[in-house]
């Protein structure tokens, strides 16, 4: 897992890697600035002009490495310096004097050094192609005012690609932002992720972010205490097991899958077939009537049960043979269909996946929150989220919303979307990389239902089902819009792109 560290644990390892590396902090900053212009070379082609606007903190100081070092590439390079109330860093002085001499020497290009005392000039990045933001990077934490105000506003009116160095300025890590902040195409972070990169809100600002290697202390980042980690394909091969030569469909587990209702029994089909392709040993699938034909039909590997009703849910079969139940899919809210997930939870006590209508049921009667079985799983996307825990004010407290569910459930609580969090009854967070705008169409919350409640049936934990589960979604999703494209994909190719999901996963 990789930890996502606050802005004050952040300055802690700077600080641990300056005095055990050791390594003077002018040298640190120095690494990090040939790190981001390793990435900016890479990009930027040279006959750009770059303007690099700089506050006089450690993140100025950043830009005037950065600023030095892209001159030394062959760049005309401009730089603005904000003289705001903010004093010197020592770093940002060191910084300054070190790219005032490259002036003095004829072999190289002239920079520009451009102090900003006052209200700074509309036409101010008039002739710059590209603008990099060193103002306040990761160590602000207040609104911006005044000149730094202004300048940011007219950084974000110039129609240039606009890059941060660490963190836009204006945007908290760790907090929630408001007033002026750098709206960014890309943020290039130094070492780790921050946690605002992963919020919806933050996105118009943050745009395409990236982390960079600058050598910071991997024992204390190993040793860091973190309740909040972004997930890697070697966090999900950990996860899942190696199949043994002597092993039975027993092994892997009975679901039961309740799901389906008239004219809904697409939702029934998607997450049984996502199920049986996430390798449960055995699948029952509890549907009306009405979808007799059409699931015996279309999924000949799966058991059908049906219910007394020939539309909806209204009951289900004996359960002591199974040890998971997914349930949701396409169900509908009949108050008949209310009365049998009461009934149901109040005799199955094993794990359950629970998403969609089940889930909006939930949110309509929430008396029956507490008869959810320990060690569920439930998957709302926003919405019905909010139904459930209220609404946020943002997205700080969203998640804060998220934990608080989880620990008084003592489940797990999948919230979908980009980045989809996964919070543990610890009170831990799990950030999920995978996944793509291609996902974003009906049925692809089905699948998942299926791949978590086959997962959960072959024993692997709430926790692990969660992160594994939602890794191997994701990345179907990612092989499909590669293959098919994000505009044409659909939600029956994250099943059919299931099995090379598990296969690229162990590789």
């Amino acid at each position: 897992m990789i930890r996502i560290l606050t802005t004050k644990q952040i300055k802690a390892l700077d600080a641990y890697t300056i005095q055990h590396e050791p390594i003077p902090s002018i040298e640190l900053m120095e690494r990090a600035c040939r790190a981001f212009v390793s990435w900016f070379v890479q990009r930027i082609d040279a006959t750009k002009k770059a303007g690099i606007v700089c506050g006089t903190g450690n993140n100025g100081g950043d830009g005037l490495g950065i600023a030095r070092l892209l001159s030394d590439w062959g760049y005309m390079v401009t730089v603005w310096i904000v003289r705001g109330p903010v004093p010197e860093s020592e770093d940002f002085k060191m910084n300054l004097e070190r790219l005032k001499k490259i002036n003095a020497d004829s072999s190289k290009p002239k920079l520009q050094i451009i102090d900003i005392h006052s209200d700074p000039d509309k036409e101010l990045f008039k002739y710059i192609d590209v603008i990099i933001d060193a103002i306040f990077g990761s160590g602000l934490s207040r609104q911006v005012e005044g000149i730094y105000a202004r300048t940011i506003q007219l950084i974000n009116e110039a129609d240039v690609p606009r890059i941060a160095i660490d963190m836009p300025s204006g945007l908290s890590a760790d907090q929630p932002s408001s007033g002026d902040i750098i709206r960014a195409h890309y943020t290039v972070s130094f070492q780790l992720p921050k946690l605002a990169f992963f919020l919806p809100q933050s996105y118009p600002f943050t745009g395409e972010w990236i982390t960079v290697d600058i050598g910071l202390n991997r024992d204390f980042i190993r040793e860091a205490g973190s309740t909040n980690y972004l997930v890697t394909q070697k966090d999900a091969r950990k996860i899942l097991r190696k199949r043994l030569k002597f092993d039975h469909k027993g092994v892997y587990g009975h679901a039961l899958m309740i799901a389906g209702s008239f004219g809904k029994m697409g939702a029934a089909l998607l997450a049984s077939r996502a199920a049986l392709r996430s390798g449960v040993g055995l699948l029952s699938v509890h549907i009306p009537k009405c979808g007799y034909e059409i699931l015996q039909t279309a999924l000949p590997e799966a058991m059908v049960n049906v219910d007394t009703h020939d539309n909806f849910f209204t009951d289900f079969p004996h359960l002591e043979n199974f040890n998971v139940i997914g349930i949701g899919p396409g169900l509908g809210q009949h108050p008949e269909t209310v009365t049998a997930l009461a009934e149901l939870m109040r005799n199955f006590k094993k794990p359950m996946v629970i998403d969609a209508d089940a889930l909006n049921i939930l949110g309509a009667n929430q008396e029956l929150l507490k008869l959810i079985p320990e060690n569920s799983v439930l998957t709302p996307h926003p919405k019905e989220f909010e139904r459930i825990v209220g609404k946020w004010v943002n997205d700080f407290e969203r998640l804060e919303k998220q934990k608080a569910l989880a620990s008084r459930l003592r489940c797990v609580v999948i919230l979908k979307g980009a980045y989809t969090s996964i919070a543990t009854a610890e009170g831990k967070i799990f950030f999920n990389p995978t996944g793509n705008p291609g996902m974003a169409k009906g049925g692809s919350g089905d699948v998942l239902t299926g791949i978590l409640t086959g997962l959960l049936a072959q024993r692997y934990s709430a926790e692990q089902t969660a992160i594994l589960g939602v890794y191997l979604h994701g990345f179907s999703g990612d092989l499909g819009a590669r293959e098919k494209g994000e505009y044409g994909m659909i939600a029956s190719d994250l099943v059919e792109f299931l099995p090379q999901s598990f296969k690229w996963v162990t590789n």
